[in-house]
């Protein structure tokens, strides 16, 4: 039993490797956009069926975001159970499921992803500021509720590094909680005094439950991306601008995943690679870590 707020389930691929003590990377990627007309949409399916078929074959595993900060997305469940389900291992292939559709929509999404091959749902609460309100207040609510009826499946709780350590730690200790890990707010190598504060508080209350923190590729130091992203998570701009006057934006990621793993994070997802050769982009930053 961890102390997580319910069974863990055992089966699943995905515990078994953040139980593990060797390092962890995986992906965050995203479906296309729900407005996306009928060619665009198809082609960019495809995109992110390559990249799924191709991280996935190196036995990596991938979560598939819902309506990332707010845009419209295709659903990630439907698409990848229907076309890509039969060439993959779904295991490895994690579905993001926040609280901002109906409840009777996150119950039945959460049985339809047991049904289909899934063993493993992360669930968030969405941001408050934009689009739809949340079914239910916090998402460990709606974790209770899909441990009750969807028990077969592990599920995967949120936390924010540039936040009170504690304060997070008691959200997913908490007797109600229903998390058997956490992914984490995007962090950087210019602001690791929070995850080792996280890290740190997890320690100090005997906790096994594994942190994934986020990773996010930055293509470049345009100032508009930049100021946009910052409304999202904290971003190092100055810092960032200078860095990539001498380093490639994969040396930079890089950088970020060897100074995460010197302070104890080693279990990580890199976001913003893209659908179009994600995997290779990838390969590329995992040979200068």
């Amino acid at each position: 039993m961890s102390r997580s707020g319910g069974p863990v389930t055992a089966s699943a691929l995905l515990l078994e490797h953040l139980r593990r003590p060797d390092p962890l990377v995986t992906v965050e990627l995203r479906p296309p956009p729900s407005e996306l007309p009928g060619a665009s949409g198809m082609d960019a399916w495809i995109d992110l069926h390559h990249s799924l078929r191709r991280l996935t074959g190196k036995d990596l595993f991938v979560f598939l975001t819902d309506n990332a900060v707010g845009h419209r997305e295709e659903e990630n469940l439907g698409h990848v159970g229907a076309n890509v389900g039969e060439e993959v291992d779904l295991r490895r292939i994690v579905p993001i499921l926040t609280c901002k559709h109906t409840l009777e929509y996150c119950l039945l999404f959460a049985d339809r992803a047991s049904s289909q091959g899934f063993d493993t749902l992360t669930v968030l609460g969405g941001d408050k500021d934009v689009g739809p309100p949340r079914c239910v207040t916090h998402a460990e609510e709606l974790r209770g509720m899909i441990r009750e009826k969807t028990p077969s499946l592990a599920l995967g709780g949120w936390a924010n590094p540039h936040r009170s350590a504690s304060q997070q730690m008691g959200f997913l200790t908490a007797s109600g909680a229903h998390a058997e890990y956490a992914l984490t707010q995007v962090v950087s190598h210019y602001g690791l005094g929070g995850v080792e504060a996280l890290l740190a508080e997890r320690e100090r209350g005997g906790v096994d439950i594994p942190l994934v923190f986020g990773v996010f590729f930055y293509r470049s130091a345009n100032p508009r991306t930049l100021k946009a992203l910052d409304g999202f998570f904290p971003v190092p701009a100055a810092e960032l601008t200078r860095e990539f006057e001498s380093a490639t934006a994969e040396e930079i990621c890089a950088r970020t995943i060897r100074e995460l793993r010197s302070v104890g994070a080693d279990k990580i997802y890199v976001s913003n690679l893209g659908n179009r050769g994600a995997g290779r982009r990838l390969e590329r930053i995992l040979s200068r870590v």
